[in-house]
C-alpha cells in the first residue's frame, strides 16, 4: 500500500513544483524499500534505461573539465531527472499499474481543467495556480493531443477513433489559445508524421493530409487573437533583426544558436564541460562579431541555448550529441520492442521537433511526463502477454 501511495502521489504531484523534489526523493526511497536495486540488472535490459544511464554518466563526467561550474543557474541538473524513469519503471507491476495509470490520468485532467479555468474565466495564459507558464501548458496540451491521436490510430473501434480524434482536436484548439509557437509547430508536425505513417499513404495523400492540417491550423489561428498577436510580433522581430537589434524573442534565439555553434566549433569533441555554457555566452558576446549581441545578457539572463542539440553540444561536444542520439533511438527501440511502433515514432518526433527551438530535455517536467507515459505503456503491454 505504501508503494502504491508513492506512485499515486508522484503521478498526481508531478505538477506541483513545491512538492516535486520531495516526491522524487520518496520515489527513490520506495524503490529501495521494494528491493528495486536487486532488479536493476533486469531493468538494464531495456534500451532506454541504458541510454539514460549513459547520458547522465557523461553529463557528470563533464564536470571534470568545466571551468565555471560554481557559477550560473545550473539548468543542466534537470537532465538528471531523466533518472526517475528507472525507479518508476521498477516499481510498476500488474497490481500497481492501474493505480499509476489512474493517477497520471487524474493529474493530467486536473491540470487541464485548471488551464481551462485560467483561459476562460481569468483570461490568463498558462496556469497561475500551478505556477505553470504558457510554454509549459502548451507543451502539455501538445503531448496530450499527440497521445490521443496515437490512441485513435491504434483503436479498431470506429466510434472510439472518432472520440479520440475529436479530443485531440479539442486539445489542439486549446493549444492555439496559448502564445507558444514552438510547441504548437512541433505538435502539428508530429501529428502529420503519425498520420502519414499510420495510413501508409502516397505522396499525393501526404500533400492532402498536410493541406488538411494547414486548413485546421488556419481556422484555429483565425479564432485565436493570441496567435495573431504572436505572428505580428514575429514580423516585428524580423524587422528589428534586419537592423541588427536582437533584443527580442526570435533575435535572442538566433544569437544563442550563433554563439552556441561557435562554441561547439571551438571544442567539438568534449565540449566546454557540464555547466560551462551559460558563462560562455555572457563572456563571448562582448567581442563576438564586433559585439552585436553584447546587450543580450541584460535583455535576458542566460540559462540555456533554446536548442537541445546546441545545449548538449556546448556541454559535452560530439560525445554528448552522440549520447543524445542514442537516447532518442533507445526511446524508440524500447516502445517498438513492445509492439508500439506508432507511439514510439510520435514520442521521438515530438521530443526532436520540440528540441529544435527549446531545450526540451530540461523543460519543466515534460520529459518526466513522457517517461511516465512510456513506463506505463510498456508495463501495460507486458501485463497483457
Amino acid at each position: 500500500m505504501l508503494i502504491r501511495s508513492v506512485l499515486v502521489a508522484f503521478c498526481i504531484g508531478l505538477w506541483f513544483s513545491i512538492l516535486y523534489t520531495l516526491l522524487v526523493v520518496l520515489l527513490v526511497l520506495a524503490w529501495l524499500l521494494d528491493d528495486g536495486y536487486r532488479r536493476l540488472w533486469s531493468l538494464l535490459k531495456e534500451p532506454l534505461v541504458r541510454a539514460i544511464g549513459i547520458f547522465c554518466f557523461f553529463l557528470l563526467l563533464g564536470l571534470f573539465w568545466a571551468e565555471t561550474f560554481a557559477e550560473g543557474r545550473h539548468k543542466w541538473t534537470k537532465y538528471l531527472l531523466l533518472l526517475t524513469y528507472i525507479p518508476f519503471l521498477g516499481l510498476l507491476n500488474r497490481q500497481r499499474l492501474p493505480w499509476a495509470t489512474g493517477a497520471a490520468g487524474t493529474g493530467f485532467c486536473l491540470v487541464l481543467f485548471a488551464g481551462l479555468h485560467a483561459w476562460l474565466v481569468e483570461q490568463q495564459q498558462g496556469i497561475p495556480l500551478f505556477n505553470m507558464t504558457y510554454l509549459t501548458f502548451s507543451a502539455l496540451l501538445g503531448i496530450g493531443s499527440v497521445f490521443l491521436c496515437c490512441c485513435a490510430c491504434m483503436s479498431r473501434n470506429r466510434i472510439i477513433q472518432i472520440l479520440f480524434f475529436s479530443l485531440a482536436l479539442v486539445l489542439l484548439f486549446l493549444q492555439f489559445q496559448q502564445s507558444a509557437r514552438s510547441f504548437l509547430l512541433a505538435t502539428l508536425v508530429t501529428q502529420m508524421t503519425v498520420l502519414v505513417i499510420y495510413f501508409r499513404v502516397s505522396l499525393r495523400a501526404v500533400a492532402q493530409i498536410a493541406g488538411l492540417l494547414v486548413l485546421v491550423a488556419i481556422v484555429f489561428a483565425y479564432t485565436s487573437p493570441v496567435i495573431s498577436e504572436r505572428w505580428a510580433q514575429a514580423r516585428f522581430d524580423f524587422e528589428n533583426i534586419r537592423q541588427d537589434y536582437y533584443d527580442n524573442s526570435i533575435g535572442y534565439r538566433l544569437a544563442l544558436w550563433d554563439v552556441g555553434l561557435q562554441g561547439i566549433a571551438e571544442k567539438p569533441f568534449f565540449g566546454h564541460g557540464t555547466g560551462a555554457p551559460e558563462q560562455y555566452f555572457d563572456q563571448t558576446v562582448v567581442y563576438y562579431k564586433n559585439g552585436i549581441y553584447a546587450n543580450l545578457p541584460i535583455f535576458q539572463q542566460t540559462s540555456h541555448y533554446h536548442n537541445d542539440w546546441i545545449e548538449i553540444g556546448m556541454h559535452l561536444g560530439m560525445m554528448g550529441i552522440a549520447s543524445f542520439m542514442y537516447l532518442l533511438w533507445a526511446w524508440y527501440r524500447t516502445l517498438e520492442q513492445n509492439r508500439m511502433s506508432l507511439p514510439a515514432i510520435a514520442m521521438v518526433s515530438f521530443v526532436f521537433f520540440s528540441g529544435l527551438t527549446e531545450t526540451f530535455l530540461i523543460f519543466a517536467r515534460m520529459p518526466v511526463l513522457l517517461l511516465v507515459i512510456t513506463a506505463i505503456a510498456i508495463s501495460w503491454q507486458k501485463s497483457r502477454l
